[in-house]
């Protein structure tokens, strides 16, 4: 089955909208760097796997699911000067994605929801207005709830190119470099670092812009990671369709 609406005919989309409940899924990411062995669209990549993952799950649940074309740029302040960062305004995104939901949600689509692993909290902020003006959903591993049931790296917070996100990438099948594996594990803890009112990498020590462990990163960790993006989507969509 088809789950990329952009693969979608004219003809197959009226098809589907006229057999609700549907949901579109749309992947937010970023365009910033993930230390010397990840690609600068890590954050979309991952948005990306776990949005095309839950379709299926969501199909097993009664809701027929498409990805959107993903939305790649994003807020990302904290990686100023490194090569390859690419920010927008946080006003311009809300505005971009608000125009993206009510446009499908005109269209006829039960439901839209934004898939966001970019983790900046200006980005998340954004994201969030969009969604809660156009009636959208946020999956988001941000929110406590699903935070919680990740992995102790991704909790503790020294996981931007880490074991956490490398172990997704790999499990993808994206490019990872194999330095990864010589890497040294960096303790810097971003939501520590946050809350202390620091605000780039460069400034709390991530001077190759990773923190973590990339070196203990594995396929298999990766795939059990994905599975509870998964179940985070297909819950945050199915139970904004009951509401």
């Amino acid at each position: 089955m088809t789950v990329r609406l952009a693969d979608l005919t004219t003809e197959e989309a009226r098809a589907a909208i006229a057999s609700p409940p549907t949901a579109v899924l749309v992947p937010v990411g970023s365009v910033e760097p993930h230390g010397p062995h990840l690609p600068l669209g890590t954050d979309t990549v991952i948005s990306e796997t776990s949005a095309t993952r839950a379709c299926a799950v969501l199909a097993q649940r009664g809701v027929r699911a498409f990805v959107a074309p993903s939305i790649a740029y994003g807020v990302t302040d904290f990686a100023g000067g490194f090569a390859g960062a690419v920010s927008i305004a946080p006003s311009a995104l809300t505005a971009y994605l608000h125009g993206v939901a009510t446009a499908l949600l005109a269209g006829g689509w039960s439901h839209v929801c934004f898939v966001s692993n970019h983790l900046e909290p200006e980005h998340d902020e954004a994201v969030r207005a969009a969604a809660k003006s156009a009636g959208a959903s946020v999956a988001s591993p941000l929110t406590r709830r699903w935070a919680r049931t990740l992995s102790d790296e991704f909790k503790r917070g020294d996981c931007h190119a880490g074991r956490y996100e490398t172990s997704l990438v790999l499990a993808a099948g994206a490019p990872v470099k194999d330095e990864h594996k010589s890497l040294p594990a960096v303790g810097v803890s971003l939501s520590d670092a946050i809350r202390a009112g620091k605000g780039r990498f460069r400034d709390i020590g991530m001077d190759r812009a990773y923190t973590g462990a990339p070196a203990d990163a594995t396929r298999e960790e990766g795939e059990d990671l994905y599975a509870r993006l998964v179940d985070m989507i297909a819950t945050e969509v199915t139970e904004a369709l009951r509401a």
